[in-house]
């Protein structure tokens, strides 16, 4: 297969330059155009060339397990297997490379000193069916993270088994339904979200079950209150609210919102993704939450992306407490022991169940820990004052270039948030983000939240230096002029990438994701 066959076409930039290599190797200096691993070796060979084997009559030891048809994988030496693997690194794109200001997603630094504490005999070879005396630290471990996260949120107890945010915001509504159904209240099937909220608040719900209606927002960006107060009633179980919220502010009458959905017989769930603007600084039980998911690998700096893994421990309040899952780990008799549920007995008899097989993510949690201990009460709260610090420093950057429709709503927390509004006619966000890829850096979210028009949503976190938001500022005003002026070339962008603009509804509607040897050609009859 060639290579304009497996994809490449050249960019702008190679197109018409006569005898230029790269425009038949799609290489660009040391940057190695990079072909299927099925096209670089084929599943007829191997990497080395053995003689046939003679013929043995003796019956395989493998049995019925013996192969019987060809493994169709391709037969490459470990040289080629080596280069192609690291040449496939060096096109992603990650936080050790550069800045990565996805917003509402907290990508910052992880500590390398995280690594070495659960890379030790111990964290990283424990396993869950170890006999209880045998794991003692690695309790100890749960149990002080656990500590620290009730502490921080000043909430009652927590769930540390759930895997993610998503699977928190599961075990939040899990524990509110258990709750309304020991009151006789199972009949309350709404939960309210407001329009700022995450995607997975709604989702969450109505996967549990639930009706969802939504509560609009105000023109600063933050839930309309009144509204919210309108639509409580003896059907709503509860709201599910993002607080610092999606459009990057904090939502002032927290405090009110809760109070009124208590005295309407509800709970209040909050989507704790964007805590790190707010860890050391708020604690989210002051404001009426009744539960809480925490995204370890947002706040506490354990490792984000590839799909995991992740961590999402849920706080609750003294009201949901004894409806929270199973298993948790108590101190006994100066033991750690886990509680399940054969040894729950009555102190925690209104469980809703278990929402995993063992206990969580070891690994996360001792990366978390670690960064805990590692700052300290001021670093933490240090922590969220130069994310908000970042975030508002980007905001009143670039204001006068790009339209920032919450910026007269004050301050912004983690996130700063523009929109498309005043690019010139027939240039979008995706130009925008497009173009930030050749000046050298990942886009920001993309048309999310759904409440702004062309959303840019800029997360820089507290772990990037004034220097690298100076860059990535010049960076995203250039574009941004570019996009303004009608600067054709943007439509094209990007020009420098691996790869060119794909046609992005084609990819998400029919992707190919399996490779597949190619028909072998028809041969005339003899």
């Amino acid at each position: 297969m060639s290579i304009n066959q497996s994809g490449w076409r050249p960019t702008a930039p190679e197109q018409g330059k006569g005898n230029v290599p790269a425009s038949v190797t799609g290489n660009k200096a040391l940057m190695l155009e990079e072909a299927l691993i099925f096209e670089i070796g084929d599943s007829h060979t191997t990497g080395v060339d053995f003689a046939t084997a003679p013929a043995r009559a003796t019956t395989s030891k493998l049995g019925p397990l013996a192969r019987k048809a060809p493994i169709g994988l391709p037969g490459l030496s470990e040289p080629e297997t080596v280069r192609h693997y690291t040449r496939l690194s060096r096109q992603n794109y990650g936080i050790d490379l550069g800045f990565f200001p996805l917003g509402s997603c907290t990508m910052k630094h992880n500590p390398r000193l995280n690594e070495k504490m659960a890379r030790l005999p111990g964290f990283s070879d424990v396993h869950p069916l170890q006999p209880v005396d045998t794991v003692q630290g690695a309790l100890e471990v749960i149990h002080q993270l656990a500590h620290w996260l009730v502490t921080l949120t000043g909430m009652t107890s927590v769930a540390m088994s759930p895997k993610a945010g998503a699977h928190g915001e599961l075990c939040g509504i899990l524990a509110i339904r258990a709750a309304l159904e020991a009151k006789g209240e199972g009949h309350r099937k709404v939960i309210l979200v407001p329009e700022s909220a995450h995607g997975t608040n709604p989702a969450t719900a109505a996967f549990a079950g639930y009706g969802v209606e939504d509560i609009p927002a105000t023109a600063e960006g933050r839930v309309d209150t009144e509204a919210l107060k309108a639509r409580l009633g003896p059907d709503v179980a509860g709201v599910m609210i993002t607080n610092p919220n999606t459009c990057g502010l904090f939502e002032r009458d927290m405090r009110e919102i809760s109070d009124a959905v208590h005295a309407a017989g509800g709970f209040v769930y909050c989507d704790g993704a964007n805590f790190n603007a707010i860890v050391g600084r708020v604690r989210p039980g002051d404001l009426g939450i009744d539960a809480m998911h925490i995204n370890l690998h947002k706040t506490f700096s354990t490792p984000h992306g590839g799909g995991g893994p992740g961590s999402g421990p849920v706080v609750f309040s003294a009201a949901l407490t004894p409806y929270a899952p199973l298993p948790f780990v108590e101190k006994q008799d100066g033991q750690f022991v886990l509680v399940e549920e054969e040894t729950a007995g009555e102190h925690h008899a209104g469980s809703f169940g278990r929402m995993v097989a063992f206990h969580g993510q070891m690994g996360m949690f001792t990366r978390a820990l670690t960064y805990i201990l590692s700052h300290g009460a001021d670093g933490l709260r240090q922590v969220s004052e130069d994310a908000v610090l970042n975030a508002n420093y980007i905001l009143r950057s670039l204001d006068d270039t790009l339209d920032a429709p919450f910026g007269p709503s004050g301050p912004c927390m983690h996130e700063a948030l523009f929109s498309d509004s005043g690019l010139a006619d027939g240039f979008s966000t995706i130009d925008v983000a497009k173009g930030l890829i050749d000046e050298g850096f990942h886009p920001m979210t993309m048309y999310f939240p759904l409440v702004v028009h062309g959303a840019m949503l800029v997360e820089p976190t507290e772990t990037e230096s004034k220097a690298a938001l100076d860059q990535f500022i010049a960076a995203l005003r250039s574009v941004a002029e570019r996009a303004k002026a009608g600067d054709p070339s943007l439509k094209t962008a990007p020009h420098f990438a691996p790869r060119a603009r794909l046609d992005e509804t084609l990819a998400a509607r029919k992707p190919v994701l399996v490779w597949k040897d190619p028909a072998p050609l028809a041969q005339a009859a003899e």
